[in-house]
């Protein structure tokens, strides 16, 4: 009895023991699965802040790329634009310049185009500035006529024009004298004072003093009918009065027009004009005349000046815009 008792004990105490390991492991496996259920809610929370950082990563490796396409469109409209407004004042200059006859204007959109170039500080306008800063070397050295001056002379070679005399013109009495015939008006009183004395014992001697006057500008009168010169155009001879008015019209319309080519900055027609007015001179008009001598000299200076009076081209900036108007940028 007391060994089947002593088992018995033995026996509750066992079966104590395993209900207590039991419940242990029961609460234990309910908290491993509170704590999988919690650790696998966690894995969730994560992956799903994992996905949606990856969505937050790509918008903004999108955006990135946006903006950088946006930061190099307006890079190159930036450029573009600098260089559209730079032909567009260069230009302007140029006509501005070819109108008034004043490089001022023109040398100034040089320099203004070459700061705006320098500030923006873009390798592919270095072509650019090259070519800016040549033609800002050729204005400044390039010279000009002065074109007032020009117009002065060209006014007062059309005021000669109707003082030019004709070279089949016949002398009249009181005219002016021409060169080389400043001798042709005293010769004659040369010759009545070296005939008074041959004929003092004369006839002319014995003669009143109004007789011998009126004697003297008779013979002086006779001698001026006939006169004898020379003259290599054989057009100018022929010359009637009619044509002579037509002609001296024509030398002031090719005057004028000469006058309107150079207001209007035409240097090629000006000279084509003056050459022309010089033939019509030197074929038509008498060439001993101080008044034909003066309008040649003031055609020759004209002549001369317009040579230096073409104004200086700025190709070189014009074709490194065209350049980098064609080329796209980078």
């Amino acid at each position: 009895m007391l060994a089947s008792a002593s088992l018995w004990f033995k026996l509750s105490a066992i079966q104590e023991a395993l209900a207590r390991q039991s419940l242990d492991a029961t609460t234990a496996a309910v908290e491993g699965r509170t704590l999988a259920k919690s650790a696998q809610d966690t894995v969730q929370q994560i992956v799903s802040r994992q996905a949606l950082l990856e969505t937050r990563l790509n918008e903004v490796a999108l955006q990135r790329g946006q903006l950088e396409e946006l930061i190099q469109s307006l890079s190159r409209s930036r450029d573009d634009n600098l260089v559209s407004d730079v032909d567009s004042a260069l230009r302007l200059a140029q006509q501005q310049a070819n109108l008034t006859g004043s490089l001022e204007p023109l040398l100034a959109a040089l320099k203004s185009a070459e700061q705006r170039v320098q500030r923006s500080a873009q390798p592919r306008l270095t072509l650019l500035l090259r070519a800016l800063a040549k033609d800002i070397e050729r204005v400044k050295s390039a010279n000009v006529a002065d074109t007032p001056s020009l117009l002065i002379k060209l006014d007062e070679l059309v005021r000669l024009v109707d003082e030019l005399p004709f070279a089949n013109a016949v002398a009249t009495v009181g005219s002016s004298p021409k060169v080389g015939s400043a001798t042709a008006t005293t010769r004659p009183l040369k010759s009545e004072e070296s005939m008074t004395p041959q004929t003092g014992t004369g006839v002319m001697a014995a003669w009143p003093e109004w007789l011998r006057k009126i004697a003297s500008a008779v013979r002086h009168e006779a001698r001026s009918l006939v006169r004898v010169s020379r003259i290599d155009a054989p057009e100018a001879a022929l010359l009637s009065p009619e044509q002579s008015f037509f002609a001296r019209e024509n030398l002031k319309l090719q005057l004028l027009n000469a006058r309107l080519a150079l207001l209007a900055r035409q240097f090629d027609i000006t000279r084509r004009d003056l050459d022309s007015a010089s033939r019509l001179a030197s074929r038509y008009f008498d060439l001993q005349s101080r008044t034909v001598l003066q309008a040649q000299s003031l055609l020759v200076q004209l002549q001369t000046q317009l040579k230096t009076a073409a104004q200086p081209r700025i190709d070189d900036s014009l074709a490194a815009l065209a350049t980098l108007s064609v080329a796209p940028s980078k």
